[in-house]
């Protein structure tokens, strides 16, 4: 640091505090509203956990086959009590989101049958599973088993298109899919209640809903699951294992499709019988009993974030005080520069790894190059902060996570500092 930059440090930190400081203010009721979900999703937990008589026995590990794993069983009970659906799988041996949503796929759908997206393109590393990247048919796609796949958008409002949805339905369509969050676009994250008339099309022609809840859990008071999902699929590295979870995914829907995923999870005629767990399973009880706390501190780091970058003149999605259904914030930067110190400020908050400083790469599953800041405890935790976008034009930060606001806070005083420091942005 030159003597010019030493002069100027306190300056500057005092302008960003001042900033800090003034869009804290003006989200009082935001705040409120955020609390007031957490208590409800608080208060479900409790009530679930105290009906299944959770107890230390359910932290016990378990080796070999894993039969009458009362840990594992009970676990996926309460899960599938929270969504309200009649049964659910929650394993720590699904790898990730992606790994969840590759098993619900191969699990629900047969060759020759035909997937239909309701929202659009989906997630960027949804793309080979469904055979449709830019590599074509990669090995073991859905596409290579005889899949078929298209999509309808969503309207310019942002909005399912229930009739397009309909008319696109096929003779052979047997799942019709949905994303709940932004992913890597720029568009508004569906409420759970959304999915209400879609489900009411797609159950009239007989047919099945999936939904991928990812970075959805506990944002609001229900699920897409109690508006007529099939399904619900998520990470337990997300909202939902509390920033404890140290792996795992779930699945939550109806008895006849967890029967059918779980034939996938394991093998045909076993089932959800087998899978053990060494370590144990107090971390995903822990987690999440701490969820619905940790996705609202998560929250307000997004709205705070939301509304310090409004005030510097640039582009948010959610806006600051509008209700959400996810925990992902997203800025237009405008520039790669503004980009790229964005996350690299977050990256050098961070508990773990701030000596790093993140560059754009070439990340698998991705189509462009991808900067990412993710100094988390757990390996790509999503519930803990961090910060990543594609390097393609509008340049768009998407940001998550935070297991505490503090940490939120003060993360953002660093990014807005490295921005400064490096030209990217200007705080007068």
């Amino acid at each position: 640091m030159n003597q010019t930059e030493q002069i100027n440090q306190p300056a500057m930190n005092a302008l960003i505090e001042s900033r800090i400081a003034s869009a804290e203010a003006s989200l009082g009721e935001v705040f409120a509203r955020i609390d007031a979900v957490e208590r409800t999703g608080t208060e479900r937990v409790l009530k679930s956990f105290a009906e299944h008589q959770v107890a230390v026995r359910h932290f016990a590990p378990s080796l070999g086959y894993g039969y009458d794993d009362i840990g594992r069983d009970t676990l996926s009970e309460i899960y599938a009590e929270l969504f309200g659906t009649e049964a659910a799988i929650v394993r720590p041996q699904i790898a990730s989101g992606t790994a969840a949503l590759a098993q619900t796929l191969f699990g629900l759908t047969r060759p020759g049958e035909h997937i239909l997206s309701a929202t659009g393109a989906p997630y960027d590393t949804m793309e080979d599973i469904l055979g449709i990247g830019s590599n074509g048919a990669a090995p073991g796609s859905l596409k290579e088993m005889g899949v078929a796949y298209s999509e309808v958008p969503l309207t310019p409002a942002g909005e399912i298109d229930t009739e397009a949805v309909e008319r696109a339905i096929r003779p052979n369509t047997s799942l019709v899919i949905a994303q709940r969050s932004r992913g890597y676009s720029w568009r508004p994250s569906l409420m759970p209640e959304a999915f209400a008339p879609l489900a009411e099309v797609v159950h009239r022609r007989g047919l099945t809903l999936m939904v991928d809840n990812c970075y959805g859990e506990f944002v609001c008071e229900k699920e897409p699951t109690h508006y007529g999902a099939d399904v619900a699929v998520g990470s337990l590295i997300k909202n939902i294992g509390g920033g404890l979870a140290p792996t795992g995914g779930y699945m939550a829907g109806t008895k006849a499709a967890m029967e059918r995923i779980a034939a996938r999870l394991t093998a045909p005629g076993i089932g959800l019988e087998v899978g053990s767990y060494a370590a144990g399973y107090q971390l995903f009880y822990q987690g999440l009993f701490m969820a619905p706390h940790t996705v609202a501190q998560a929250l307000k780091t997004a709205c705070l974030a939301a509304r310090v970058f409004e005030g510097l003149g640039l582009e948010t999605t959610p806006p600051a005080d509008e209700r959400r259904s996810d925990i992902i914030q997203a800025i237009r930067m405008e520039t790669p520069e503004r980009l790229i110190r964005f996350c690299q400020g977050i990256q050098m908050a961070s508990p773990v790894d701030a000596m790093a400083l993140p560059e754009p790469w070439a990340m698998p599953g991705y189509a462009d190059e991808v900067i990412m800041a993710a100094g988390t405890f757990v390996s790509g935790a999503s519930i803990e902060l961090s910060a990543d976008g594609p390097m393609r034009a509008p340049y768009t930060a998407y940001m998550q996570g935070g297991l505490t606001y503090a940490h939120g806070r003060i993360a953002l005083a660093k990014a807005l500092a490295h921005m400064a420091a490096g030209g990217a942005i200007s705080l007068d």
